[in-house]
């Protein structure tokens, strides 16, 4: 593969293996709710629009899945510290304990696709989640680094 390949190939492997953990899993939760709720847990509470732009939505989509979220107890809406007239979305400790049960069921999901690897694809696949992760780690502005 070269390397014009290799960004997209990622992507969208990336894609397919969530699809199939989660038909595997038998999760229905939209894909959006885990991007949501991993990008709070990870860059902390955000404005509406913030979390709309990081999750490539709309702003009243992201209010409609934040209603969903907030109803199931996953996120909490509060006053913007720095502008009281904002509201800011938060992950709540159900959300963060449900999002770790979600990681956890895919990890158990997919373990058995992956269970022949040699050590050293393993630590080809590490080293690219470590790259990955780098490149896609939102900041305190849910953007990507």
């Amino acid at each position: 593969m070269n390397r014009s390949e290799v960004i997209p190939s990622l992507v969208l492997s990336g894609y397919a293996l969530g699809r199939i953990a989660a038909q595997d899993a038998g999760n229905d939760a939209p894909a959006a709710q885990w991007r949501v709720l991993s990008l709070l847990e990870q860059a902390g509470a955000q404005r509406v629009g913030t979390l709309a732009s990081a999750a490539r939505t709309t702003q009243p989509g992201m209010t409609r899945l934040i209603g969903g979220l907030e109803r199931d107890g996953l996120v909490r809406r509060s006053s913007d510290p720095d502008d009281s007239r904002a509201i800011v979305v938060d992950i709540t400790a159900h959300g963060a304990d449900t999002l770790s049960a979600w990681r956890r069921e895919f990890r158990e999901t997919l373990a058995p696709r992956f269970a022949g690897l040699s050590d050293d694809d393993w630590s080809a696949l590490s080293r690219a989640a470590e790259i990955l992760a780098a490149h896609t780690t939102p900041d305190s502005t849910g953007e990507a680094r």
